[in-house]
């Protein structure tokens, strides 16, 4: 069942991914759509240069802007997670290293896991909901994609010090921040959906 699931949701991700990228050049009222919908975001310029080019999917939906930045959240972290787990590998570890990334792998797995049970409570509000189960379901996604930034943000606490500082430390740092600062936006993305229900 699981399996299914993750199935499911991946096709879902490769549906919107595939669609948003082979459609034509983007109105210039979807594209002031994202503009205006990620002024509301922590981080509005990484907002707009990574939901941009789903502007012709995301067409003017709130719906589809938090479902989008969803999406684009949980594939920045799985490559994240890949991009440590490559480093795990390198020759010459220290042993605190090691562990730091190890201990990021298992927190951007848990990010994924997180983002893409959001993904999933966010499709089920698709059709017209009652109020209170729209408020439930919003709920649910909003633990959990508050969750996934506080993993994205523990991988980093375990590079914390100076003892580990260097190429390491910088490189996976400037990955998970990105995946961070995109968890964040899709977060205020649908906290603004939430609003306008």
């Amino acid at each position: 069942m699981a399996k299914a699931c993750l199935l499911l949701l991946l096709v879902s991700v490769l549906y919107i991914v595939g669609t948003a990228k082979s459609t034509a050049t983007a109105s210039p009222k979807t594209t002031n759509f994202v503009k205006s919908s990620c002024s509301a975001t922590t981080y509005p310029a990484v907002c707009v240069k990574s939901l941009s080019t789903y502007a012709t999917a995301i067409q003017q939906s709130p719906h589809q802007m938090a479902l989008t930045a969803l999406s684009v959240s949980i594939d920045k972290a799985g490559a994240a997670k890949t991009f440590v787990t490559k480093l795990g590998k390198l020759k010459g570890l220290k042993s605190r290293e090691y562990k730091a990334i190890k201990d990021c792998v298992d927190e951007m797995g848990d990010s994924v896991d997180r983002l893409s049970q959001s993904v999933q409570e966010l499709q089920r509000l698709g059709g017209k909901s009652k109020r209170q189960d729209f408020l439930w379901h919003m709920s649910n996604v909003q633990t959990w994609v508050s969750a996934a930034l506080t993993d994205e943000n523990t991988c980093l606490d375990g590079f914390a010090g100076k003892a580990l500082n260097g190429k390491i430390k910088a490189s996976i740092r400037q990955w998970v921040v990105n995946v961070a600062q995109v968890t964040s936006n899709a977060l205020a993305l649908c906290n603004r959906f939430a609003a306008k229900y």
